[in-house]
């Protein structure tokens, strides 16, 4: 099953708080974890790795805290994924190479779970954290503009909603 590290998940709620703080404000790790009710540890190594990625800026002092290091609508989701868990992968092989896998040399499904990865991360990149903090719901119906062929889809996903 392909889900976002608990990290992940942390460094989105994170940032959705940033993008809709004040600008120019700075949020200091404390509030976002008490907010969210984040182990305040495990914050702070997550916003150290978005600021080491350049999705943040940190400044220190007694006013000093956290910001977007740019507008949440040019920010990526993938990006945010990529900074704490490195590049997704729905395939060990995919992360870990082909040496690590015993069915590389017979494997005949490799390519088309490839193309699947790259659409996922495709639509990691056009997701914005400015998209995902907005209260309503993120456009589900991106993925079926990019790929019409999966109308079917689209109409079982309204089905369930």
């Amino acid at each position: 099953m392909l889900s976002l590290s608990k990290k992940t998940d942390y460094a989105l709620l994170a940032l959705s708080h940033l993008s809709r703080t004040d600008e120019g404000r700075a949020v200091n790790t404390k509030e976002i974890a008490e907010q969210y009710a984040i182990p305040l540890e495990l914050l702070a190594k997550i916003l150290q790795r978005l600021a080491r990625a350049k999705l943040i800026v940190s400044t220190s002092g007694p006013t000093g805290g956290y910001r977007l290091a740019r507008g949440a609508e040019s920010i990526s989701v993938g990006s945010v994924v990529e900074a704490i868990d490195g590049a997704p992968a729905i395939t060990q092989c995919m992360k870990s190479g082909q040496s690590a896998c015993g069915q590389h040399d017979r494997c005949t499904v490799r390519l088309p779970l490839a193309r699947i990865n790259a659409r996922i991360l495709q639509m990691l990149e056009l997701i914005s954290i400015a998209e995902i903090s907005r209260d309503e719901a993120p456009d589900a119906d991106i993925a079926f503009r990019l790929y019409p062929a999966h109308d079917a889809d689209r109409k079982e996903l309204n089905a369930i909603s």
